[in-house]
């Protein structure tokens, strides 16, 4: 067993030589970790690994994570002082996207409205947050008619999230052909997930479970083939889309 042991320390000092130079770090941590494999593990993971990791994309996805769960309005809170101090357009939107992921769309719709005042009356993104809200708050035939003016203002425009917002808000207002054509035209060219959570939910709403299983099944094999970082930034909507095929009845 102490041999055990002794062989684990070496193999963690490795490990942190070889990050060691691939990071770029000074050589004599090289020295340290082979010389005192235990102790010179310890202070590397103290000195250079642990505060690296902290500030890694991961890290921070996870640190954001974890505070949605714990304290879910605190950027709600942040917002609405902000904008309390300072009611400027942009503290506005923040006020406004943070009414709008805490569910509370009905109260975003306002911000929004105020916000496309004046030099910012044409602005097509937050033409798209307003119908976002809109669609959200029960109202998807008036976000329809904001996104089908802004496309006949703005045909050269792009935006997934507007796209995404006008498949699902043709849907809502009944229009089946159309808003399948837009929600295929969605997951073909769409490297998000999101498109495809929502569409494959939308067949199911349609009681088209034959289509929305084979759209999800395919989804989440086209996922298994991707990087595991990628899978990480995805998983919320291949979440959404494997609770939703956990919705189709078992063929007899």
């Amino acid at each position: 067993m102490p041999y055990l042991g002794l062989g684990l320390h070496v193999v963690v000092a490795v490990l942190f030589a070889i990050h060691a130079v691939r990071s770029g770090q000074d050589r004599y941590w090289l020295i340290i970790l082979f010389m005192f494999p235990l102790l010179g593990s310890v202070v590397y993971a103290l000195a250079i690994w642990l505060p690296e990791q902290r500030h890694s994309p991961q890290a921070r996805a996870l640190q954001r994570g974890v505070r949605q769960v714990i304290d879910p309005e605190r950027e709600l809170r942040l917002a609405r002082a902000a904008f309390d101090d300072s009611p400027t357009t942009d503290s506005r939107m923040r006020l406004g996207d943070a009414l709008l992921d805490c569910g509370r769309a009905s109260e975003a719709i306002p911000h929004y409205q105020a916000a496309l005042r004046g030099i910012h009356a044409d602005d097509p993104d937050i033409q798209v947050k307003l119908a976002r809200a809109q669609l959200e708050s029960g109202h998807a035939s008036e976000a329809r008619e904001l996104l089908d003016r802004l496309i006949a203002a703005r045909p050269d425009y792009r935006s997934l999230d507007g796209h995404l917002t006008y498949a699902r808000a043709v849907a809502a207002t009944g229009e089946r052909d159309k808003a399948r054509e837009e929600f295929e035209t969605l997951v073909g060219y769409s490297s998000s997930y999101e498109a495809v959570a929502c569409y494959v939910e939308q067949l199911l709403e349609w009681d088209e479970t034959a289509q929305a299983t084979e759209v999800g099944e395919a989804a989440l094999a086209r996922a298994g083939r991707l990087p595991g970082y990628a899978r990480k930034l995805q998983k919320p909507y291949l979440v959404r889309i494997r609770q939703a095929l956990k919705r189709v009845p078992a063929i007899a």
